[in-house]
């Protein structure tokens, strides 16, 4: 029976988890399994990967086959780089103990290589964290400012100067027409007859000469009238 090493997918929309398994080849991917070696979570910073050394050695030992993301996880943990070293020991390349010394060199420069990727992200992640901080405290003091600006005494004095100044002119054109107003109503009919009459006087003493024409030409037009009334009878 051929055997695959792959993943099965978990976990929920947009935020998958993955079982490493062995299963026969022509299984489909999340069906049956023969033996689950451990888990694989790509959500996080460097991935989370808990795998069966031991058993993912043995399966590789027998002749499982890898699909491209096992063999990638498998390398990564150093299962590739053991299934290596123990077939050179097969082939008398090197001694077991030679294996295990180089194995033992190659995980401990692994594991330095890890430690400072998560220092690094660490690190990154807390400038950041202090740069937003910084930001948000800049923010916060500049809308403080304008609040403290806007309620200062100096400011309401400005406002209230401002106010009173648009609205003195209105007031006094009320005034104005509230007292003349008052004064026609006080006055009654009588006051305003006699105010037209003072204001025609006014005109004839302005024109005195018009008024003694227009006389003249009266009275020089009335004869010639009652002379063509008896013509017009006779």
């Amino acid at each position: 029976m051929a055997t695959k090493i792959r993943l099965q997918r978990q976990g929920r929309k947009r935020r998958p988890m993955f079982h490493i398994v062995v299963a026969d080849s022509r299984a489909p991917r999340d069906g049956k399994y023969i033996e689950r070696l451990g888990l694989y979570n790509p959500n996080t910073n460097p991935a989370t990967i808990d795998l069966n050394f031991e058993r993912s050695l043995y399966w590789m030992q027998v002749g499982a086959q890898p699909s491209d993301t096992a063999k990638a996880i498998l390398s990564y943990k150093g299962v590739l780089h053991k299934d290596f070293l123990i077939n050179g020991v097969k082939k008398g390349a090197h001694t077991l103990e030679q294996a295990e010394e180089k194995f033992t060199k190659w995980l401990e420069a692994k594991e330095s290589k890890i430690t400072s990727k998560v220092d690094t992200l660490a690190s990154a992640r807390d400038a950041k964290a202090a740069a937003n901080l910084e930001r948000e405290t800049k923010m916060k003091e500049a809308i403080a400012a304008k609040v403290l600006a806007k309620n200062s005494p100096l400011a309401e004095e400005v406002a209230n100067t401002e106010s009173e100044e648009t609205v003195e002119p209105t007031n006094e054109v009320e005034v104005e027409a509230t007292e003349t107003t008052e004064e026609v109503v006080e006055a009654g009919p009588e006051a305003v007859a006699e105010t037209r009459v003072e204001e025609v006087v006014e005109v004839v003493e302005v024109a005195p000469e018009v008024i003694t024409e227009t006389v003249e030409e009266v009275a020089a037009q009335t004869p010639a009238t009652e002379e063509a009334a008896p013509e017009q009878e006779a």
